[in-house]
């Protein structure tokens, strides 16, 4: 590039005078005469200036600082060979645990590096909540996942990379009911999480607040609305002891419920979110108080519409009832197991799941439910977690079905035999199959009834998994939180893009070379003309 400065300083120069004097200018001393005769005009040719060595000398210097310019211009910009971070979160929900490593460019963290999923491990096993009574096995359990990620991050990277775990509602209710008890599953996790060579950032409980926003920030981020500052879409969480919904609402500015406000300033645009979590909403800790709400009188057998023709299991009650979401329900005198029978009627099932909910009181302008405060649906949204197991297995993920066609098949699904039912699905687990009816009627009772999605408004949701490989959930917002990946202020860009630059210096390039040779006209009507002496 230097050089390229170089010829545009002199370059005016080199042509401010002829290359040589003509012979009618040449100094003649009258006091000396020549020697030797001028050779006959037999002997005169012409000569071609192009030949002369100050003329081959610019050429060459012109040619060079042209290759320069382009040939700096394409290796300066030229993509290096990408380094690479990693982090390690591990979510820790009611049901089990899912190890999730991440990527992002080395040199770009902070600011323009994308982050992306590379692995996700889920830990055999229940959730560490379910190790109250055996805390190390709590720890024990995330090995596996943990050798995985050590082998998947390369050596050199493991001290620097940043280990945590969040866990949910599931130690959220063990706190509640014995937090010597979550203590010591925590003492536990961190003694099994320290013996990795990563950088271990601490575990923690994740606030449903916390939970909700942080999976409102991976569903924008990984669709790339918050860098392009484009509408956002809403986030529907659901787990197995809470659900989330997190949304921006032009109607909501956090005035009227503060508690369910989160700010957030990202990439240079302000988002006032609303966001709630609802504890013991979570599917399995609904379906305890469903069978909670059809035992209240201890009976020994139940009749239950949210399960298949056919089904008979026998349930303890110490079991159903060992939850906080449902001790303090536990019919005085029950016996120690009722059967639970099947009935498969969702109408009836729907009637059994609207107890659950309160729709009687609201002291602000709108509720969702149990008095929750709710602003006005607004947008998409992307529904995820145990919104997209549940519906893709009754192949119910497209939106696009009107919602009363929803509900029929729906009713057609839950009115299915259960040995027909376990016919059809051989690999899956009996205690999960059986609660696919209970958990589409919840689901779609939850949408429609607790958050007020409309016939109209139903097919803005959209059942994800994945977003661009990245698992839809609140682990990727946690971290990029925790490390300042994604700034307040939008990053500066680049005037143009690589290849523009590119594009543009050659084509410079190319003009400088033209102007070149059009600066050496002035020589060109010598080469047939100007006859030299030689």
């Amino acid at each position: 590039m230097h050089i390229f400065f170089l010829f545009i300083l002199i370059f005016p120069f080199l042509f401010r005078h002829p290359p040589w004097p003509p012979l009618s200018r040449l100094p003649v001393r009258p006091s000396v005469r020549p020697s030797v005769l001028p050779p006959p005009l037999s002997d005169m040719k012409e000569k071609n200036p192009w030949h002369t060595p100050v003329t081959i000398i610019i050429t060459v210097i012109g040619v060079i600082a042209i290759v320069a310019l382009v040939t700096v211009a394409v290796l300066q910009n030229k993509p290096l060979l990408q380094k690479y971070k990693y982090g390690i979160v591990l979510d820790a929900g009611s049901s089990h645990t899912a190890l999730y490593l991440y990527e992002w460019p080395a040199e770009k963290d902070n600011n323009t590096g994308r982050v992306e999923q590379i692995h996700s491990c889920k830990v055999k096993g229940k959730g560490i909540s379910s190790y109250a009574s055996e805390p190390w096995k709590a720890g024990e359990s995330l090995t596996l996942c943990m050798q995985e990620a050590e082998r998947w991050v390369p050596s050199k990277r493991h001290r620097e990379t940043p280990l945590y775990l969040g866990a949910t509602a599931g130690m959220r209710l063990l706190n509640m009911e014995n937090s010597s008890a979550s203590d010591k599953v925590f003492q536990a996790v961190e003694g099994a999480l320290q013996r990795f060579p990563f950088s271990y950032e601490g575990a923690r409980i994740l606030s449903g607040q916390e939970e909700g926003a942080f999976g409102w920030v991976t569903v924008n981020y990984l669709d790339d609305r918050l860098k392009q500052g484009l509408e956002t879409t809403g986030a529907l969480d659901l787990g197995g002891a809470s659900t989330q919904i997190s949304f921006v609402s032009d109607s909501y500015d956090g005035s009227e419920s503060p508690s369910n406000s989160v700010t957030f300033r990202l990439y240079g645009n302000d988002y006032n979110l609303y966001t709630h979590s609802f504890l013991c909403y979570g599917k399995d800790q609904v379906l305890r108080m469903v069978l909670a709400q059809q035992t209240q009188s201890g009976p020994t057998s139940i009749l239950d519409p949210c399960f298949h023709p056919g089904y008979n299991v026998t349930k303890f009650y110490s079991e159903l009832y060992d939850s906080p979401c449902v001790s303090d329900r536990k019919p005085p005198g029950a016996p120690e197991a009722f059967a639970h029978r099947g009935d498969g009627n969702f109408q009836q099932c729907q009637e059994v799941v609207r107890t659950v909910f309160n729709f009687s009181s609201c002291r602000y302008r709108q509720c969702s439910f149990n008095g929750v405060f709710q602003p006005h649906l607004q947008g998409s949204f992307g529904a995820f977690s145990a919104y997209y197991f549940v519906m893709n297995f009754l192949n119910l993920t497209d939106t696009s079905i009107p919602l009363q066609a929803v509900k029929e098949k729906l009713l057609q699904y839950c009115a299915t035999s259960w040995d027909q039912i376990v016919q059809q699905h051989p690999g899956v687990k009996e205690k999960y199959l059986a609660e696919y009816c209970f958990s589409g009627t919840y689901i779609l009772t939850l949408l429609t009834e607790g958050y007020n999605f409309t016939s109209e408004n139903y097919s803005n949701i959209k059942f994800i998994k994945k977003i661009k490989g990245s698992d839809a959930g609140w682990t990727l917002g946690y971290m990029l939180n925790l490390t300042n990946m994604i700034p307040a202020e939008a990053p500066d860009s680049p005037l143009l893009p690589h290849a523009g630059y590119v594009s543009v210096v050659t084509i410079m390039a190319v003009v400088l070379f033209v102007l070149l040779i059009l600066s050496l006209r002035p020589l060109w009507p010598r080469c047939s003309k100007q006859p030299q002496i030689v």
